[in-house]
């Protein structure tokens, strides 16, 4: 409708012209140029609205509809439309970017960088760890997201920052025996909490959290070292509680061996000094050297 319209007064401008050239009539001059400028207003009626995209219409500051269909559409040349993408996007907290800069020929003299600063905060035993975030999140209310917030984009990163901040403060790092969850040990656990968390702050945007989860956590620079200690420590008495349980065991059952069989009588001091010597081959770090006895079991 709105084509044939532009059309319809295309084709009246240019028999008006045709008349004024024929008849050769001046005065058809203060009607030929009202219909153009009104011709030339009315081509900016026409929007092309392609997939994934909304626009959200304004007239004279009054909201007047999105649209969210596809395809060439005509409308009042006096609606200002915001275009909106509806796309799947996704960032990751605390990268820090820098744009190209050029010169005044055009020539770029710096390329864009991008530099990975993960957030530096202290879980719930007050340690200080650095963590970053995947989230991925896409405009469900374009009208929310153009008229609630100054820049949708940054108010979701910003929220996501703080919401990755609350939540670290919350969780253990390495969560102790009492702790139902940890940062490093629950990831699922921790990566829903994390998009519900950042989700509860995004109504007033219009958006929806698609995913959220951890992609960079560590212990802070300064305590690394120490925790590293630690962490070692524990596998090392994790590990030699594991022999231990192993060796008496082997132990045990070669002494039920030697009984049932019967090769050996072996008294309470001598059953004593064969545990001994076999706890000590089993657990020890080095290989034992071996002592060969020629003399009887008694000397």
């Amino acid at each position: 409708m709105g084509l044939a319209w532009v059309l319809a007064l295309l084709g009246g401008i240019i028999g008006l012209i045709a008349l004024a050239a024929k008849w050769r009539e001046p005065l058809l001059i203060w009607v030929i140029v009202p219909l153009g400028l009104m011709w030339l207003v009315s081509l900016f009626g026409f929007v092309v609205n392609g997939p994934n995209q909304a626009r959200v219409v304004q007239l004279f500051g009054t909201y007047v509809g999105t649209i969210r269909e596809v395809g060439f559409f005509y409308g009042n040349p006096f609606y200002w439309r915001t275009r909106v993408s509806l796309r799947v996007r996704t960032f990751e907290t605390g990268v820090q970017r820098t744009e190209e800069k050029k010169d005044a020929s055009g020539n770029v003299t710096a390329a864009a960088t991008q530099r990975r600063q993960p957030l530096k905060v202290n879980d719930a035993d007050g340690t200080p760890i650095e963590i970053a975030a995947v989230v991925v999140w896409k405009v469900t209310n374009a009208a929310g997201a153009v008229f609630n917030v100054d820049s949708y984009e940054g108010y979701v990163e910003t929220q996501a920052d703080a919401a990755l901040r609350a939540l670290a403060s919350r969780y253990y790092y390495d969560a102790p025996a009492e702790a139902s969850h940890s940062l490093r040990g629950h990831i699922e656990e921790v990566a829903l909490q994390l998009k519900q968390d950042i989700q509860a702050r995004m109504a007033p945007a219009g958006v929806e959290m698609i995913e959220a989860r951890i992609s960079y956590l560590a212990y802070a620079p300064e305590i690394a070292a120490a925790m590293l200690q630690r962490q070692q420590a524990g596998a090392i008495v994790a590990a030699r509680a594991q022999i231990v349980a192993g060796a008496v065991g082997i132990v045990q059952h070669a002494l039920e061996q030697l009984e049932q069989s019967k090769v050996v009588e072996l008294d309470g001091e001598r059953r004593a000094a064969m545990v001994s010597n076999l706890l000590v081959v089993l657990c020890g770090h080095s290989t034992p050297q071996p002592v060969l006895n020629t003399g009887t079991l008694y000397t």
